[in-house]
């Protein structure tokens, strides 16, 4: 860690732990003092790690069915109502990309309404609620893609965004580590949910799996809200705030979204395809299939924390051609030329690691905008960044349909079936994302 980022945590920590002992306006005691509240401290202490804990599991059950969304386009793509649609994978990354895309806009809102988050979470819950009920009526693609798709995005965007917001007031000098644990949570119920929820399938329907899923989201999100709470005093409801965006002047700040938008546009295709490829290239079965998508949300924990980690040592750019790196040579190796299960058990682990760990790295570009401009909201940068890593998740649904009507499917391996050319988007979106590293030292 450089000298520079040592005095930045240093005056960030300064800056926080001077606003422990704040003076509420309008409250008294018996005598006419103004009454002075002790806020609990960053970075330790138990309600610090019971919000990261809470934050951990809205994470999980937010970004856990969109990224378990593979076994659901399995199922959809043999379903008598939707078999022979071309625009089944549209669902899934229609989900999870306006979840991203609308990220600057609401933490833009809840930033400057900072009385509202509070409302949010509790009106994204209820949305997230009612699209898998609303789901499980749908009888057409459009209806799911407007169900399971938008209406879920809405409000998993709404529960979500202020967590990130909250969890800057929580942590300071183990931000990065934080971050890092929070994420991990879509890893740990991408180990689970494919399971679940092909087992879910293969018994019932997928109606049922959906009315089951408006439960499990209830009850287990319902009580989470109590623990996931702001640490400084909520200001008036007629409190706003201005922001600072000089950060978008930076160099740096549009060199690392570089780098996100370019690894976004490969990163969602394995979770969308590795079940089918499994299938349909390789014959094994959709509950082999769903392992391995488990294998690779799973793999996506501890990468999840060691980038995180990683970014409070070294500077984000390293910490970005590290996940570039290892991305690229697991999808053009252990994928591509992998034509066995033994293989491809190798490559979810390898690719969950390095890649499912790169939005652990919103935490480090957040603190290097921070270090550049201090007055810099790290909810509005994570919000522009997640924004443009949505931009490759929306394209990827539609260039995913092309490459596989389009590759020539000929040489060893995923290379040599109608995948291949998701495999070169990959592995090539993946290398050239970590060219911020080479930028930085011109």
């Amino acid at each position: 860690m450089s000298s520079n980022s040592t005095a930045v945590e240093s005056s960030e920590v300064e800056l926080v732990h001077s606003r422990h002992h704040a003076r509420t306006d309008g409250e008294h005691d018996g005598e006419g003092n103004s009454i002075e509240f002790s806020l609990p401290p960053v970075d330790r202490g138990k309600e610090a790690w019971f919000f990261l804990a809470g934050a951990f599991m809205i994470e999980a059950l937010v970004w856990g069915f969109p990224f378990s969304f593979g076994v659901f386009q399995s199922y959809y793509s043999s379903h008598p109502l939707f078999a022979g649609n071309n625009s089944i994978a549209v669902i899934g990354t229609t989900a999870s990309g306006i979840m991203y895309l609308i990220a600057p806009v609401v933490f833009t809102f809840l930033s400057q309404f900072p009385a509202q988050r509070r409302k949010s979470t509790v009106i994204g819950l209820a949305l997230c609620v009612i699209s898998f009920i609303a789901a499980s009526f749908a009888n057409t693609v459009a209806q799911l893609v407007a169900t399971q798709g938008v209406m879920y995005a809405l409000g998993g965007s709404l529960l979500y965004a202020p967590v990130i917001v909250w969890l800057d007031e929580w942590f300071v000098q183990r931000k990065g580590l934080a971050y890092g644990v929070m994420w991990a949570g879509t890893g740990t119920s991408g180990l689970l949910l494919p399971l679940i929820i092909n087992a879910g399938l293969q018994a019932y329907d997928f109606r049922t799996v959906h009315r089951a899923s408006a439960v499990a989201m209830m009850v287990l999100s319902a009580p989470l809200l109590y623990y996931v709470q702001p640490r400084l005093p909520v200001p008036a409801a007629s409190t706003t705030r201005s922001l600072d965006y000089k950060f978008l002047k930076s160099t740096t700040f549009w060199v690392l979204q570089a780098s996100n938008i370019v690894e976004g546009l490969g990163f969602f295709l394995p979770p969308l395809y590795l079940p089918s490829y499994a299938v349909t290239a390789l014959r094994l079965s959709p509950q082999t299939s769903s392992l391995l998508l488990s294998l690779l949300n799973a793999a996506s924990v501890p990468g999840q924390i060691f980038h995180g980690a990683l970014c409070d040592r070294v500077h984000i750019t390293t910490v970005i051609v590290v996940s570039a790196v290892g991305t690229a040579l697991s999808v053009f190796l252990t994928w591509g030329l992998g034509g066995t299960l033994p293989w491809l058990i190798v490559f979810s682990l390898l690719y969950g690691f390095f890649a499912g760990g790169f939005t652990s790295i919103y935490g480090g570009m957040g603190k290097e905008m921070r270090r550049q401009y201090p007055s810099t909201e790290q909810g509005l940068v994570f919000g522009i960044m997640a924004a443009g890593r949505g931009v490759g998740n929306v394209v990827a649904g539609p260039m995913s349909e092309v490459l596989l009507k389009s590759w020539d499917a000929s040489g060893k391996g995923a290379y040599g079936s109608k995948f291949g050319g998701l495999v070169v988007v990959t592995g090539v979106t993946a290398a050239v994302s970590g060219a911020g590293w080479i930028a930085r030292r011109l």
